[in-house]
């Protein structure tokens, strides 16, 4: 059933109208989003940043194109980055199928020496008929798989929800919008004003009714979608960190691949650990990226020195973007979503985050990191990262240094 028009966008905000199931890994994600698309009737809307046709990307394509052969409206996003132009065999399938694709600011001649080209999506959201939301890390990407490393021994370790409730709507609003005005850029730069300003009118007008939650998913939960785009919602994943880790009383665990946090951020975690929170940080173990691995380094001490505890996953690459707060206390607070800790995702990209004010959830998300850190983390001792090789300390710098220069070209302070 077609969702019908709605005078007035459902707020962002949080309500207690929500069932949230955390999904960890490909293993639990992938299955609960075939399932999902595979019951659509209406339409399926889908953004991500890594769209990779290798494994398990495989079967979320296909589930795609039985959807939208089965006459189900399917719009898919893909970043032109991260995922870039898609497979010429997969795009024919795709198009062949009904499936409508669209890339996200192409790369041009001059790729990423055009500031602007900086600003992606790395949002990973599904809704499905208007009525489930997949929010999180998690790219089209197999977990034994990665395009620059091959073959992984171990699992990506990595985290996505599937929600029901009023939040939805905003997810579909949000997505829609884009959509449209993607459409409008398209149909002007090949000289199609009247599409262009059609689609522009779509975009202004994408509201949704709000619709019901899912009984079979669990007891209603206190849930909100938090956005971070480069217009009205610059800030909001940053303060809602930030509101979170300065309300903390017992205890803050943050599970984040790039962890480069500005000095506001840094702050609350220091101020945290000072007043006897205890914190821990669950980060990248991995060589990844030179500019990621080594850039965050230099934050470090001021955390150790803090009393902050830090440990490096290490069996596999760590991509998560989670974190959970006062799991058992009287405010229990946690996020899984799309958002590092670093400048590109604070200040640059679109980024989507569901935060949840549940014991149960919160509860079951700390164990799962509790679990990381004691069996798969090494705790960074603070005297050998204060004696690291003068070496490493170079690279530490000249990655930081690289970073805030390339901040500093796309006008950014951080």
């Amino acid at each position: 059933m077609r969702r019908k028009p709605f005078v007035q966008a459902p707020g962002t905000g949080p309500a207690d109208d929500h069932q949230v199931r955390l999904l960890q890994g490909a293993e639990e994600f992938f299955p609960a989003l075939t399932e999902a698309m595979d019951a659509a009737m209406a339409d399926i809307q889908f953004e991500t940043y890594i769209f990779d046709f290798t494994g398990a990307g495989a079967t979320v394509a296909q589930a795609l194109m039985r959807a939208a052969a089965r006459g189900v409206r399917t719009h898919l996003v893909v970043d032109g980055v991260g995922t870039g132009a898609l497979p010429k065999a997969w795009a024919d399938q795709l198009q062949a199928a009904g499936v409508l694709c669209s890339v996200y600011s192409p790369l041009g001649p001059l790729g990423l020496l055009l500031p602007h080209r900086w600003r992606r999506l790395h949002r990973k959201l599904c809704v499905v008929d208007g009525r489930v939301l997949f929010c999180g890390g998690i790219n089209v990407l197999d977990d034994f798989h990665d395009p620059n490393h091959g073959t992984l021994e171990a699992p990506r370790f990595d985290f996505a929800v599937r929600a029901t409730g009023s939040l939805v709507a905003s997810a579909s609003d949000t997505m829609d919008q884009l959509w449209w005005r993607m459409q409008a850029v398209r149909d002007a730069r090949q000289r199609r004003l009247p599409e262009a300003l059609q689609a522009l009118r779509a975009a202004s007008a994408a509201r949704h009714a709000e619709q019901g939650g899912d009984p079979g998913a669990g007891p209603p939960v206190r849930a909100t979608l938090v956005l971070r785009d480069n217009v009205r919602n610059r800030s909001r994943i940053e303060k809602a960190y930030r509101r979170a880790i300065g309300a903390a009383r017992h205890e803050v665990i943050i599970a984040n691949a790039y962890f480069m946090p500005g000095g506001k951020l840094r702050r609350a975690l220091v101020m945290a650990a000072r007043r006897g929170v205890r914190v821990r940080l669950l980060l990248q173990g991995r060589y990844e990226y030179f500019m990621q691995y080594h850039a965050a380094r230099p934050v470090y001490g001021a955390l150790l020195e803090a009393g902050v505890e830090i440990y490096e996953y290490a069996p596999s690459f760590l991509h998560a973007k989670v974190a959970v707060i006062d799991a058992q206390g009287d405010r229990p607070w946690a996020t899984v979503g799309s958002s590092n800790l670093d400048p590109l995702s604070l200040l640059l990209a679109r980024e989507a985050n569901v935060v949840v004010e549940d014991a149960a959830f919160a509860i079951d998300l700390r164990q799962r990191l509790v679990h990381a850190m004691q069996h798969a983390g090494r705790r960074m001792d603070p005297a050998r990262y204060a004696g690291r090789p003068l070496r490493q300390r170079v690279l530490d710098r000249v990655a930081f240094g690289l970073m805030r220069l390339a901040l500093w070209v796309t006008g950014k302070r951080y």
